[in-house]
């Protein structure tokens, strides 16, 4: 927990504002705000992305998405006084800030309306920017929630406005705490009212279903790709199945790459593939630099359409999967899974990514996975053969001994 003190705002005296970070999570946030008698006023945790269009200096438009928010300061967030509700105010990255208003009306509390700025002078989300300068979108979201309830979401909530699209999920909020408690009665939003299963977040190590899908054709194999500035700076091929289960019913999906589309970004210690088509809104992979030398998969942000016309979000951003060193591509043929939740699995087929460091377009040299490397299958069939080998010549030495001594008879 990191705590700061604030200056005093009129007539609310001096806040302390605390702040507990995910464990350097690429866009988890929570948020406990404090009055000057250390008693919480605000609470909030949440999860949000963003996607912005722009257009290049060569008149074309261009899509980035907003997904590592980097280190955050919460400068300007407030409890409120008696002219102004409670603020959340968030800074990140260069030129990045994001702030929700509250307002109190009777025996409710809205979250009135959420702004989000950025600035295309950053040049490295925005290399190539035909209009520099610093942008804001605002959007009146008008929640309505009793007082003394906290706002409950963890849906995939969208706000778009010309050319930023937002996305929110995981949320939980509660404005004009009372008693500095915050409450356990949840209000739900639309959303999660169709929902009889909580989506949480979840950690990597997870269950399995209990009910194991029907098998299902292997599915087709796709290449993916990001181009950015420098030129394509992601590849990925691969097949893709996704296993859901939902309402205790498992069921296998085959994503057809014919039918899909695919953007992205890239970072210097980040990469983007989003993949979305008719039924999904998005299903994102983010890579991630660790210890300067090696990347690895850290990600994985689903949200899709059911059978049923519920939405099915999920998000998990502590992976450690495909690890290879930077320079260099990794590869499985055979069937990987990636688990993402209890809820949510992804079977590869014919896997190869590189997220990083991709020269002329092509992929670099290949670190196998575990499960394409045949060469350690010599050393265990040569010492089963031998360990064979060993127990048959014991079994004929006990044999002939057993045989030797029945020929003698005592006198």
């Amino acid at each position: 927990m990191v705590c700061f003190r604030l200056a005093p705002v009129p007539g609310s005296g001096l806040l302390l504002l605390c702040l507990v970070l995910g464990a350097v999570s690429s866009y988890a946030l929570e948020l406990n705000l404090r009055d000057s008698e250390n008693a919480t006023c605000l609470y909030a945790k949440w999860q949000m992305n963003f996607t912005i269009r722009y257009e290049t200096t060569d008149k074309h438009n261009k899509t980035v998405t907003i997904s590592d928010l980097g280190p955050a300061t919460y400068s300007g967030s407030s409890c409120g006084d008696d002219q102004n509700g409670p603020k959340i105010a968030v800074q990140f990255g260069s030129g990045f800030s994001w702030i929700a208003n509250f307002t109190e009306e009777k025996s409710f509390y809205s979250i009135d309306s959420i702004s989000f700025s950025y600035n295309t002078n950053d040049n490295t989300t925005f290399p190539d920017a035909k209009e520099k300068g610093v942008f804001t979108v605002s959007d009146h979201v008008a929640f309505r929630v009793p007082l003394n309830d906290i706002f409950r979401c963890n849906s995939l909530l969208t706000l778009g406005k010309n050319d930023v699209v937002q996305h929110y999920w995981d949320v939980h909020v509660q404005a004009f705490v009372q008693n500095g408690t915050v409450s356990t009665k949840e209000f739900l939003c639309d959303k999660d009212k169709t929902l009889t299963t909580v989506l949480p977040i979840v950690p990597t190590t997870v269950p399995s279903p209990t009910t194991t899908p029907s098998p299902k054709e292997k599915p087709e194999v796709g290449s993916y790709s990001v181009v950015n500035s420098n030129g394509t700076c992601l590849l990925a091929t691969m097949g893709l199945q996704l296993n859901i289960t939902h309402d205790k019913v498992a069921s296998v999906i085959n994503i057809n790459p014919n039918t899909t589309n695919f953007t992205g970004s890239c970072h210097p210690q980040t990469a983007l593939l989003r993949l979305s088509s008719s039924s999904i809104k998005y299903l994102d992979f983010v890579f991630a630099v660790k210890n300067e030398n090696r990347f690895y998969l850290k990600e994985v942000n689903v949200s899709m359409y059911l059978v049923n016309g519920s939405v099915f979000s999920i998000a998990n951003n502590n992976l450690s999967y495909w690890d290879a060193p930077l320079g260099s591509s990794y590869m499985c043929n055979k069937e990987q899974t990636v688990s993402v939740s209890g809820a949510f699995q992804i079977n590869t087929f014919d896997l190869r990514v590189q997220p990083f460091n991709v020269m002329e377009g092509k992929y670099s040299t290949a670190q196998e996975c575990s499960l394409d490397d045949d060469t350690i299958l010599i050393p265990i069939i040569v010492g089963a053969g031998l360990s064979g080998l060993i127990i048959v010549i014991v079994i004929a030495y006990l044999i002939g001994r057993r045989k030797s001594y029945a020929g003698y008879q005592t006198l």
